[in-house]
């Protein structure tokens, strides 16, 4: 049989990695897929050639991307030069000329991906993305395929490296934030502007997908409550340590009772948990199904080899599946597209959750039962509270309280009259908690 012929965008981190995969490997990807895949046309505007193992083996290698999706020897073509554009622009026109596509875009499927998904079902190709989540994690192929006989009743990921190892430093070497990030940056695990990363923007575009795929919804970024780290302090890390709690940076989506929710945020969850214990770099995504229970997948969420690894796998897929009748392949979004449906995302006011809450109080009598009452005639109930000693000459002291599950609305009106008392000092701080039992 001929072999699969690969038109390869882009040869940065994943691109130069995914040769090495495809060459190193080609004897075993050959004898899973059927066939031999060989990249036959790439593009890149620049590339380490001394970098890439496996490089001499491809026939051509040029600056125009247009022409690689436009060459009809290539079946297959690998996106993987990140962005919006002109990453749209080239997919969409590889898919109008008939090629099946190969992506780790995860801002470009989170974006785009309806109207992405919709061009392919016309025109009878597929569009893989594994590896825009989680890198080496096959959590893609575990949703869409391996939970299939499951109702997802809730998705709980660490799926951004960087924010990951931030907040790692910062408890077990008591950091602060801003010092931490720049080691970050100095290693490479951050870039230069790490908006996306500690922001949550990453994340969100990762969950947004991992929602669809859970919940069969159309992809919905702009209905992703999303909220960074930049506020955590290394006393809030200590804190919640003392308490028995570690901060992660999760992306959760939830199907609740009114609709979806989806939101990225710093959230306290019980050090038990086997994923408060994925430290550094790591991501893990855990999965509640109602008949599988909850489901851990684990490893590398970025690196060269380790987003390859998933590349490739969406390869051979491909591959595998370049002559079977479009309408018996297994569906972009995991559920028929005729059957996605309209379930609300849920605003984050309407979310239910606990919290944890740190106040700057005035330390005199009184003022803590005052905080109490109002939390209480907002519905909410305390689990645990702490005041900790004021420094030497302060008259403020910090106030620990966690709560019981509350919808947000009400936390944020009982935080505005706090705050509007005259009992606290600045802003309070809140972060989430979930306790993400099986």
């Amino acid at each position: 049989m001929e072999p699969v012929n690969i038109g390869l965008l882009g040869l940065g981190t994943v691109g130069g990695g995914t040769v090495t995969v495809l060459t190193r490997n080609a004897v075993e990807i050959a004898r899973r897929a059927g066939r031999g895949i060989r990249i036959t046309h790439a593009a890149a505007r620049s590339y380490d050639a001394e970098r890439i193992e496996g490089l001499g083996e491809i026939a051509r290698i040029g600056e125009d991307a247009f022409a690689v999706v436009d060459d009809p020897d290539v079946d297959i073509v690998v996106e993987l030069i990140g962005g919006y554009s002109p990453a749209r622009e080239l997919v969409l026109r590889a898919i109008a000329n008939g090629k099946h596509v190969v992506t780790a875009n995860k801002a470009l499927i989170a974006l785009h991906g309806n109207e992405i998904f919709a061009a392919a079902q016309a025109r009878g190709v597929t569009v893989a993305f594994e590896a825009a989540v989680a890198g080496g994690i096959p959590i893609i192929k575990a949703l869409r395929e391996g939970l299939a006989g499951n109702h997802i009743e809730w998705i709980a990921g660490i799926i951004n490296g960087t924010g990951n190892f931030i907040l790692t430093e910062m408890r077990d070497r008591g950091r602060d934030f801003a010092d931490v990030l720049a080691e970050a940056q100095a290693l490479g695990y951050a870039e230069a502007d790490p908006t996306f990363d500690v922001e949550g923007i990453d994340a969100a575009h990762k969950l947004t997908i991992l929602g669809s795929l859970a919940f069969g919804i159309p992809l919905q970024f702009d209905k992703t409550f999303t909220e960074g780290i930049g506020a955590i302090q290394a006393q809030d890390v200590a804190y919640a340590g003392a308490l028995g709690y570690r901060i992660k940076h999760l992306g959760i989506a939830r199907r609740a009772a009114d609709g979806i929710e989806l939101r990225v945020h710093p959230t306290l969850i019980p050090h038990r948990r086997l994923i408060a214990n994925v430290d550094g770099v790591m991501n893990a995504v855990l999965v509640k199904g109602d008949a599988v229970g909850p489901t851990l997948y684990y490893g590398a969420g970025a690196g060269a080899l380790p987003t390859a690894s998933a590349v490739v796998a969406d390869v051979v897929d491909v591959a595998r599946v370049l002559t079977t009748d479009p309408t018996n392949r297994v569906p972009h979004l995991a559920f028929q597209p005729t059957e996605l449906v309209d379930t609300p995302v849920l605003a984050i006011e309407n979310v239910e959750t606990a919290y944890y809450l740190r106040l700057t109080a005035l330390d005199r009598p009184g003022v803590m039962a005052g905080i109490a009452g109002i939390l209480g005639e907002e519905g909410i109930s305390i689990e645990a509270i702490q005041q900790k000693e004021p420094a030497p000459g302060e008259t403020h002291v910090p106030l620990i309280m966690l709560t019981h599950r509350v919808r947000e609305s009400c936390m944020n009106r009982a935080l505005a009259r706090i705050e509007a008392s005259g009992a606290v000092q600045g802003e309070t701080v809140r972060i989430r908690m979930e306790t993400l039992a099986g």
